[in-house]
């Protein structure tokens, strides 16, 4: 039976029932999260599926027993679940179907302040700015995840130090209310020591986003487009006119999760923000709705896409749209996790034939891109660069003291949670596995061994030649 199958006769069971859906799992499993698991991609036993049908069976209201709710005919229970397929099987629906795990809000946080990926990624990308060679009216900017805007706010310093007076056209996709939330409130000191700035953010999709358009006809009906002049010089006035945005962006910028596993967009919204005192300087580059171009100097493609996603899909929905969108002599830069460090030591001491990288090879990726492209692809080079070159790692923040002797619970489950979220390991895996002290003694030994934990990204580019 397959999620959507269930989803939907949970759906019709609880608007018949007058049941919210966290009650009906709390009532039926003793989980009140088992909707949005579902609806996130997770799985369930054949068990678990029983004891569901059981207590939509046995339901009464009123708290009396009384004949079945009439449901949709049970599907003939499912044979024992074979193991998963290997990456890269199957269709592409299958492979992002299965769990979001950049959704994961609590891993994510803990992530992002436990460890150096945020630095590290924005180090990289810094050294791309001086092979840049932006044209008038403005330096162009497209950032394919801009998350919290730690790396965003980081390379735009960067920008500045290099560039002082030329103007900025920066584009940030994000889907997430929470990550725009914070990355807004990381751009308040950017638009004060660079004036000349002009930052769009929106939730569209890949395909979409640079162009700040929508294909489907309905989708371009309800798109919403605002733009606020900030007033004022300082950081506390556009502090505040930017915190003034949170209603606008509470009610605009929703997302759900599709039938599919994605999160996808409510309405599509896209938010321009650029100082009032410099509009004239900033009128070439200001986006009108309808005719924006794209023909990007950099291109920020950094973990935009689900490791485990076959390379089929991240060249065809993610980089070679992304591509698309540079300018003449523009530069893509992607970054993504690749596992050969003692982060993944840990998984495999939990899980020995876990394999979450096997389809992030920078060489395959970079030539699936070059097929999507088609005979378009004799305008781009693609550069994997040598693995000394390529390569590059990042730490968990941790003292000396605390790794040399007995390791505190809190390093070790900060550890662990770190391997497991860049791993990309389902919640329901999990479950079998914490309920013992296997995985913090797994964590202890790789700590003991390596004096710390680190991880390894690789990057790769890919350049449109110039005219």
């Amino acid at each position: 039976m397959s999620a959507e199958q269930l989803l939907v006769e949970i759906s019709d069971f609880c608007r018949t029932a007058g049941l919210a859906e966290s009650t009906f799992g709390r009532a039926a499993i003793n989980d009140g999260k088992l909707v949005a698991r579902l609806r996130n991609g997770g799985r369930i036993t054949t068990d678990t599926l029983d004891k569901i049908r059981a207590f939509m069976s046995n339901f009464a209201s009123d708290g009396r027993q009384k004949a079945p709710i009439a449901l949709r005919p049970a599907p003939t229970p499912p044979a024992p679940q074979a193991p998963p397929p290997p990456a890269g099987a199957g269709s592409e629906l299958d492979q992002q179907q299965n769990f979001r795990f950049y959704d994961n809000r609590q891993k994510y946080l803990m992530f992002v302040n436990t460890c150096s990926e945020k630095w590290e990624v924005a180090n990289r990308i810094s050294q791309e700015i001086g092979n840049v060679h932006p044209r008038p009216p403005a330096l162009r900017l497209f950032d394919a995840g801009v998350g919290d805007g730690s790396v965003l706010a980081r390379v735009m310093r960067s920008m500045h130090d290099r560039h002082p007076t030329m103007p900025f056209y920066i584009v940030g996709k994000e889907i997430s209310l929470e990550d725009v939330r914070l990355a807004l409130q990381k751009m308040v000191d950017r638009f004060v020591e660079h004036p000349a700035t002009c930052l769009v953010l929106t939730n569209l999709q890949y395909a979409s986003a640079p162009w700040l358009t929508v294909k489907s006809l309905s989708a371009a009906s309800s798109l919403l487009w605002h733009e606020v002049k900030l007033t004022g010089d300082t950081s506390h006035s556009f502090e505040r006119q930017i915190t003034d945005l949170e209603p606008f962006l509470s009610q605009n910028w929703n997302a759900r999760v599709s039938a599919s596993g994605h999160s996808v967009y409510e309405r599509p919204v896209v938010l321009v923000i650029y100082r009032e005192d410099h509009k004239f300087l900033l009128d070439p580059i200001i986006p009108r709705q309808g005719q924006t171009p794209a023909n990007y100097d950099l291109v920020i493609a950094s973990q935009p896409y689900r490791a485990r996603a076959s390379v089929e899909f991240k060249a065809k929905r993610v980089l070679a749209p992304l591509a698309k969108a540079l300018g003449p002599g523009g530069r893509l830069i992607g970054i993504h996790s690749c596992g050969g460090d003692p982060a993944m030591e840990i998984v495999h001491k939990v899980w020995p034939d876990d394999n979450p990288f096997v389809t992030n090879n920078r060489h395959d990726l970079l030539k699936q891109v070059k097929h999507e492209l088609g005979p378009a692809a004799r305008d781009y080079n693609f550069n994997a660069n040598s693995d000394a070159k390529s390569l590059f790692r990042y730490d968990m923040h941790t003292l000396p003291s605390e790794v040399a002797g007995s390791i505190g619970t809190s390093t070790l489950f900060a550890a662990w949670n770190a391997a497991i979220y860049v791993a990309q390991v389902e919640d329901e895996r999990l479950a079998p596995v914490v309920a013992n002290n296997r995985y913090l003694e797994a964590t202890q030994e790789v700590l003991h061994q390596h004096g710390g934990l680190w991880f390894q990204d690789e990057s790769f580019v890919i350049s449109r030649r110039r005219d």
